[in-house]
């Protein structure tokens, strides 16, 4: 369930700080010998000042603290050939760690609690790591879980 690049739509998805749960995707950054993965749950909201706006790929705005990697509604995202239908946006000081038992506790059925909605492509999972890795509004802690 946790394998790292795996793409997992959860309905509903109950968030740590006790926002209304619904529908998310979460995205496998690194899994920590499966206890604990870092994940994104990537988002159509889009908080990219105009002037900077991308279809795809990385954006660090350093000067605006703001970090976040950028995939149309055209771009195939995973290996079985699935896009998200609308632009996505993960970014970078959003990504946190989740205790793998907490969450199996809370999702503990396939196909009813979660979907593994697929395998994110591999040029498109590395990219998204570098973007995450290199910049300076990533959390140290994560960028040091995404290069173990």
């Amino acid at each position: 369930m946790f394998k790292e690049g795996n793409i997992i739509y959860f309905d509903p998805f109950y968030f740590k700080n006790g926002n209304k749960a619904k529908p998310k995707y979460f995205v496998v950054l690194k899994n920590q010998n499966d206890q604990n993965v870092l994940a994104s749950l990537p988002t159509r909201t889009d908080s990219i000042p105009t002037k900077s706006e991308i279809d795809n790929g990385c954006l660090d705005l350093p000067e605006i603290n703001l970090n976040c990697f950028v995939i149309s509604a055209d771009k195939k995202v995973t290996n079985c050939g699935k896009f998200f239908d609308f632009k996505t946006h993960i970014y970078g000081h959003q990504i946190d760690v989740y205790e793998v038992d907490f969450l199996k506790e809370i999702y503990p059925i396939e196909n009813s609690d979660y979907e593994i909605w697929g395998e994110m492509i591999e040029d498109l999972f590395t990219e998204l790591k570098e973007c995450l890795k290199n910049s300076r509004s990533v959390k140290r802690k994560y960028k040091k879980i995404l290069n173990s």
